[in-house]
């Protein structure tokens, strides 16, 4: 993978353009921009979800921990009867 350089990319660029020619390739271009920009914005989505459902699930899950190990410590269950 060293030898890839320049040469190679132009031809390349010259085998896309004889696929796809040359009207196509902004709308190509274009379609290529909006699936990234979507992508990302997608990932930003997925980070800031976790951020703000850590703090909650750690909290939570604390506290079915506690209130399981109190009622195998005591002999009853996990999750009261009304």
């Amino acid at each position: 993978m060293g030898a890839f350089g320049w040469p190679h990319l132009l031809i390349i660029l010259a085998v896309v353009l004889l696929l796809f020619g040359a009207a196509k390739l902004p709308a190509l271009a274009k379609s290529v921009g909006q699936s990234a920009r979507v992508f990302k914005g997608e990932m930003k989505a997925m980070k800031d979800d976790d951020k703000a459902a850590t703090p909650a699930e750690t909290a939570a899950g604390t506290a079915e921990s506690t209130a399981a190990d109190t009622a195998t410590k005591s002999g009853g269950t996990a999750d009261p009867q009304p």
